[in-house]
Formats: structure tokens, sequence, C-alpha cells
């Protein structure tokens, strides 16, 4: 399940959010390491939340010192989405260079059926989705279903129910050129103690 909120920000106000977050929240570029080879992530993020958060190998430290605007923002889509969250992560996109490729948001932390609840504000940008073939497909990708979305500048997007489990998502690399973008992931974590999933 999926709910699109266009406007959810008005434009006014995504301004001057924009600008401040832009500003104010400590972006870093995080390195992965694939088969051994070390490449930069091809974005800025930033971690907030009073757990620490692995994805991709990568743990992204505990930061529970958020920045009222982030305080703010959270309480008005819990309030919208009827959904409490602990925790945010925060991409910046540079330009139309910087993406994050095919995923799903299914890390054990995150738990069963994980909603999310992901802002954008900035210049617009492409988010697709890829159903994830059935068994007998054998991980082919080719004649999956697929969805594209513009998120505008103060759009809400909301990812509930099986999205995480059945479909992917991502943020591809674009042609044109395209100003900065930044996208609020609010989420909830949970403990993993030693690793494994309560």
């Amino acid at each position: 399940r999926i709910h699109l909120i266009p406007g959810f920000i008005d434009s006014e106000q995504a301004d001057w959010m924009f600008e401040q977050l832009l500003q104010d929240i400590p972006w870093g570029q995080r390195t992965h390491v694939r088969q051994e080879v070390s490449f930069e992530e091809p974005r800025l993020t930033s971690w907030y939340g009073e757990l620490p958060y692995t994805y991709s190998r990568i743990t992204m430290q505990p930061n529970p010192n958020w920045h009222p605007l982030l305080s703010m923002l959270k309480e008005r889509i819990e309030e919208f989405t009827g959904h409490t969250f602990n925790s945010l992560l925060c991409n910046l996109y540079r330009s139309e260079k910087d993406s994050v490729d095919w995923h799903s948001d299914n890390e054990p932390s995150l738990g069963e059926k994980p909603v999310i609840a992901s802002l954008s504000l900035g210049a617009t940008r492409t988010f697709e989705m890829r159903k994830k073939p059935s068994p007998e497909e054998d991980g082919d990708y080719t004649y999956v279903e697929r969805i594209r979305i513009p998120l505008d500048h103060g759009t809400l997007l909301v990812m509930e129910g099986a999205t995480q489990e059945d479909w992917q998502h991502r943020v591809p690399k674009e042609y044109h050129s395209r100003d900065e973008r930044i996208n609020l992931t609010f989420r909830i974590i949970y403990p993993e103690p030693d690793g494994v999933r309560k």
C-alpha cells in the first residue's frame, strides 16, 4: 500500500524548510564495500534516532539530538498518518548524478511490514518501484510491473503493508540537470539484541 500526498507541505513553507535543513543537517558521505571494492555512496546522508541503523553493511550511529524542525515535521506526519516514528534517515541528492539503487527497506531492525513516511523537498526526482518476481521467475525482473512517481517539493509518500516485502524502489540518476533534493524518511527501528530480531 502506498499513499501519495502532493502538497503535504505548501511550497512557501517547503522553501524555507529546504534551505534550513540543507544548511543545518550534518550531511556526510558513507563508503560502501562490495566484493572487496569500496565506493562512495552517490548521495549524502544523516541519521536521527536513539538506536543505530544498519543497511548495506553500513551502520549509522545513534543520534538522539533531533533538529527542532525535524521534530516538528515528525509530529505533523505522525498526526496525519496515525503512525509513530522513532528515527529518520535523511538523504541529500546534490544533482542529477546522485541516486539510490534498487532495494527494499526490509532490514530486520525495521520489523514486519514496516511503515515508512518519505517527505521530499527541493527538486522533483522520479521514484521508481518494481514488483519482486515470483519464485518461478528465478530473480528475473524483465517483465515485472513497474511504477514511476515524480516526487515534487513538499510531497509526502507513505509506504505500508507488504510494500517492502513485495516491491523494490530506487531514485535513478537522470540525464537532465537537477537541483538539490532532500528526502526525509521517517521509520520505526526496533532494538536487535545480539543481532536477533525480537
